[in-house]
């Protein structure tokens, strides 16, 4: 038996047989991994229990007893699944059954992101592969955060279950016949205006959806929790004017895809808009979605990273990065092309709030880094245009 920490969450590795010529041994190692670290939480990865008898449940019990909450047991075989079942332990423990696995060798990659990528693996299904690294919980929670959203109205492919795909995990969606918006220009740049507007309008068609109070995370709010982690950093006034900022978007319980981007949305054959990935799905102000749009279309072009990497992040040409942004401004708010500018303007105070957000978090608030990058940055770039930002009006 063997034990890990990571993100304050003690996983302990259990092998071979419980039973009760070792329950005894077996218990005084757990107890003993869990008092080395207080505080954290607590999960049992299965994947080499070969079985558990009695002896081996009422362990778990006692350790359940003591954790005083369900404690996540991971990757179980069916055959000892079956035991937690049979004997009622899957009511009081958070049992997950063994992961199928899924082969993504050979199958063809439609997109790509930060925290995975996605590929077809027949033509009615496909797989978004998390980055190695990237904990079970996380995906588990955009697959429930998937099927919430579809639930609701949104319009999203079909999640299914997650999945094993080598070291990573995944989640398997039902998509027939579909290309990313992404695939569509790449493969032909005179669709951009048609996915500009197309776009926009499921933009749109996502911002008249009321979610039920408490079934997404609020954006607002989230920015609030945020910002306590960057503070000890910033000057005082500069934390307050922070704060202020975020303070004076209104409130609304508007449906966020959060990450809406061109590799994000699907095109069926017969022309249906699909999202995927919503992980980061909540409720607030659209404006939080609209800036979201600056960041690949305005500012990946503009940045110092080389100009295959800024390619491959955006999924087409970077020239059409401009045309898409614009196609989307003048459907999504009904103007004309001679107001881009302004809405541009407009919204990169809240562009660069997602900037410094992003970019502190990824760096989990080191201060050295904080000090170092995302400081001077958000001096240069967020505080200025936070002092100019007008007052939201739709």
């Amino acid at each position: 038996m063997n034990a890990t920490l990571s993100n304050n969450v003690l996983t302990i590795h259990l092998e071979g047989h419980i039973d009760s010529n070792n329950a005894q041994a077996v218990e005084a190692e757990l107890l003993a991994a869990v008092d080395e670290h207080p505080g954290a939480g607590l999960s049992l990865d299965a994947a080499h229990l070969e079985y558990i008898s009695s002896a081996g449940l009422r362990i778990l019990m006692r350790l359940r007893k003591r954790a005083k909450s369900a404690i996540p047991v991971l990757d179980v075989s069916p055959e000892v699944y079956e035991v937690f079942e049979v004997t009622g332990f899957t009511e009081f423990l958070d049992v997950r059954k063994r992961l199928r696995e899924v082969s993504v060798e050979g199958c063809e990659l439609i997109g790509s992101g930060g925290f995975g990528k996605v590929y077809r693996t027949d033509p009615e299904t496909i797989v978004k592969v998390y980055n190695p690294g990237i904990r079970l919980e996380m995906v588990q929670h955009e697959r429930d955060t998937a099927q919430k959203t579809f639930l609701a109205g949104v319009p999203t492919a079909i999640s299914y279950d997650v999945v094993r795909c080598g070291e990573s995990y995944g989640v398997v969606y039902e998509l027939l016949n579909a290309k990313t918006v992404a695939q569509v220009i790449d493969a032909d740049r005179s669709r951009v205006p048609e996915m500009a507007q197309k776009s926009a309008a499921l933009l749109k068609e996502l911002h008249e959806i009321e979610m039920p109070g408490g079934a997404l995370p609020n954006r607002k709010a989230e920015f609030l929790e945020w910002l306590p982690n960057v503070e000890p950093v910033l000057e005082p006034e500069e934390a307050q004017a922070i704060r202020a900022f975020i303070e004076s978007v209104p409130d609304r319980n508007t449906f966020l895809h959060g990450d809406f981007n061109s590799k994000n949305v699907m095109v069926t054959e017969d022309g249906e808009f699909l999202l995927i990935d919503v992980g980061d799905a909540a409720v607030g102000h659209p404006v939080f979605d609209v800036a979201g749009l600056v960041l690949p279309y305005v500012y990946l072009p503009r940045s110092q990273m080389p100009e295959d990497e800024k390619s491959r992040l955006l999924g087409f040409s970077l020239e059409d990065a401009p045309a898409m942004w614009a196609g989307m401004c003048t459907a999504y708010f009904g103007v004309g092309v001679s107001e881009v500018g302004r809405i541009t303007q407009d919204t990169s105070p809240y562009a660069q709030l997602l900037v410094s957000y992003h970019g502190t978090r990824r760096s989990g608030f080191n201060q050295d880094y904080m000090r170092s990058t995302s400081v001077p940055g958000m001096r240069q770039r967020l505080f200025p245009l936070i002092q100019a930002a007008k007052p939201l009006d739709w």
